[in-house]
C-alpha cells in the first residue's frame, strides 16, 4: 500500500529526499546573518502548519516554500500570518 501524503505538510514530514535536498540547499547558503534564530525558525513552522495555504511545503498566497521563507531573518509574505 502506498503512503499518501497529507495535502497540508511541510518537507521534513514528506518522504522522498529530492524535495529536501533543493531546500535544503537554499537554507545552507543563508549567511549567518541572514537566519532566523531556531526559536523563531519554529515558530513560523507551526503558524504555518495550521494555515490553509500550506499545500505540499508551498505557501499558495506567495507562491514560495515554506521551510526556505521561515529560515530567512527578513523572512516575509503577503498573506499576513507571521
Amino acid at each position: 500500500m502506498e503512503k499518501r501524503i497529507c495535502r497540508k505538510c511541510l518537507l521534513q514530514d514528506m518522504e522522498g529526499e529530492e524535495g529536501k535536498a533543493y531546500v535544503k540547499k537554499y537554507i545552507d547558503i543563508l549567511r549567518e546573518a541572514d537566519r532566523a534564530e531556531d526559536a523563531l525558525y519554529e515558530k513560523r513552522l507551526m503558524t504555518c502548519r495550521s494555515c490553509d495555504y500550506l499545500t505540499e511545503a508551498t505557501c499558495q498566497a506567495c507562491g514560495c516554500y515554506v521551510e526556505l521563507r521561515a529560515a530567512a531573518k527578513r523572512a516575509g509574505c503577503p498573506y499576513k500570518k507571521w
